[in-house]
């Protein structure tokens, strides 16, 4: 065995790895037709901060590339989820913020996934789930940092 290999963070790790495969699953299975979960965590994200970003903002948000960004966003045009507009003061740059639809579609897809996750959350515990998040919090903003 490799003297380096910390088996605590191994653990940790597997875990939150095979906690998201499972996660993305359910979600994917649970999400509207034709809707994917890069569509959905950009409509939630721009349905949170209700103003408009920059595709290269939404990229740098969610840790992909633009092109990625791109294909998502090109995906969301055409199922009227989100409106695209130029930028009046400097026309190499484009907006995007959610439609009427998209918000709609947003709503749709948290009502169709909620109650599966809800429902994990009441079997564990709440009190469990609000004690692991601290920790998972920190977890994620050491891996932004790095």
């Amino acid at each position: 065995m490799n003297e380096t290999l910390d088996p605590l963070a191994a653990s940790l790790f597997a875990e939150v790895f095979m906690a998201d495969q499972l996660a993305r699953n359910r979600v994917s299975r649970a999400l509207p037709k034709g809707m994917e979960i890069s569509h959905f965590s950009v409509l939630n994200h721009l349905a949170h901060i209700n103003e408009e970003r920059t595709p290269a903002q939404l990229a740098a948000t969610f840790h992909i590339t633009r092109g990625a960004m791109t294909n998502t966003l090109s995906k969301l045009v055409w199922a009227g989820h989100v409106h695209i507009r130029p930028d009046w003061d400097d026309a190499r740059r484009k907006f995007v913020s959610i439609s009427p639809a998209g918000r709609a579609a947003r709503d749709a897809a948290l009502a169709a996934f909620m109650p599966v996750i809800a429902d994990i959350v009441r079997d564990i515990g709440p009190e469990k789930v609000r004690a692991a998040l601290p920790v998972l919090r920190e977890l994620r903003a050491r891996l932004e940092d790095s």
